[in-house]
C-alpha cells in the first residue's frame, strides 16, 4: 500500500470543513498515546510555555525514584532507559532552550542519585554526550541565555 505524500495530505485536509478536522484530529489523538501527547503540547504549551518543560522533568523525577541504581549493571540500563524516555519526549518540543533544560535537569538527577559513582564507562559516556548536547544546544541560544545557563553547565562539566 502506497501512503500519499505530504503535500498530498495538506492539499486533502485543505479541503475538510471544520467539523471533519476536529474529528479527524480526535480520532488521531485515540490512535496513540504519542499522538495525544503531542496534541496535548501543542494546544496547551501556548498558553504556558513552561508547561512541557515542568510536565518533562515530573515524570523523569518519577522514572529516577522508580530505578536502581544500587549496582552498575542496573544504574547503566536505569539511566539508558530514563535518557531514551527524556529523548522521546524532547521530540514534542522544538524550543532549544527548553530542551537545554530538561537535559540538564537529567544530567544532574544522574549526579544527584550516584548513578557517576559507579564509574562505569557506558554510564560515563552517556552523561559525557548530554553534557555535550547541552553545550551545542546553548551555543544556539541568545547571548544573554548562553550566559544564563554557562554556571550550570560549568557545574555539570565537573564530573565528566
Amino acid at each position: 500500500m502506497k501512503i500519499a505524500s505530504l503535500a498530498e495530505i495538506k492539499k486533502n485536509l485543505k479541503e475538510l470543513s471544520e467539523k471533519e478536522l476536529i474529528e479527524l484530529i480526535t480520532l488521531l489523538a485515540k490512535a496513540n498515546v504519542d499522538n495525544k501527547k503531542f496534541l496535548f503540547f501543542q494546544l496547551y504549551g501556548r498558553e504556558n510555555p513552561n508547561l512541557y518543560s515542568e510536565m518533562v522533568e515530573e515524570e523523569l523525577e518519577l522514572e529516577f525514584q522508580k530505578a536502581n541504581a544500587y549496582n552498575y549493571h542496573s544504574a547503566k540500563k536505569a539511566s539508558q532507559k530514563i535518557r531514551r524516555i527524556m529523548n522521546k519526549l524532547l521530540k514534542y518540543n522544538k524550543d532549544k532552550a527548553t530542551q537545554l533544560e530538561v537535559i540538564a535537569f537529567f544530567c544532574e538527577k544522574m549526579v544527584e542519585n550516584g548513578y557517576l559513582r559507579h564509574r562505569h564507562q557506558v554510564i560515563e559516556n552517556l552523561f559525557r554526550v548530554q553534557v555535550g548536547k547541552i553545550e551545542k544546544l546553548q551555543m544556539a541560544l541568545h547571548e544573554d541565555l548562553q550566559y544564563d545557563y554557562q554556571e550550570r553547565i560549568d557545574v555539570l562539566k565537573k564530573y565528566i
